[in-house]
């Protein structure tokens, strides 16, 4: 399942700035752990923002739930978490199944 994720990250004034450098590094560590094995799909900076969208590609709804709560910056998120779903007006497959009926039998 994809999922598109509006990470908006809130630092309280208060919070120990190593600490708080310690936590960046290992988000961006786990980020490209994540964009490794293809789960994080996309990720995008929102200009003028400490914000990204993103696109993630799971089974279920649980499993977006474990891997996101598992960010170390997630007790400093608000997340908007929209599913999606391959749109019949889309010229570009979504899948590699897709891709394969697209092209036609035979064809590789």
């Amino acid at each position: 399942m994809l999922y598109c994720i509006r990470m908006d990250v809130r630092v309280p004034h208060d919070v120990d700035a190593e600490r708080f450098d310690r936590l960046k590094a290992e988000e961006k560590a786990r980020a490209r752990e994540l964009q490794r094995t293809g789960t994080w799909r996309h990720l995008w900076r929102i200009a003028g923002h400490y914000a990204n969208i993103s696109i993630f590609d799971v089974a279920d709804h649980d499993e977006l739930h474990s891997i996101l709560s598992s960010l170390p910056l997630f007790p400093f998120m608000e997340m908007t978490v929209i599913p999606l779903a391959r749109h019949p007006s889309a010229i570009e497959p979504g899948t590699g199944a897709d891709l394969a009926r697209a092209r036609g039998p035979g064809t590789t």
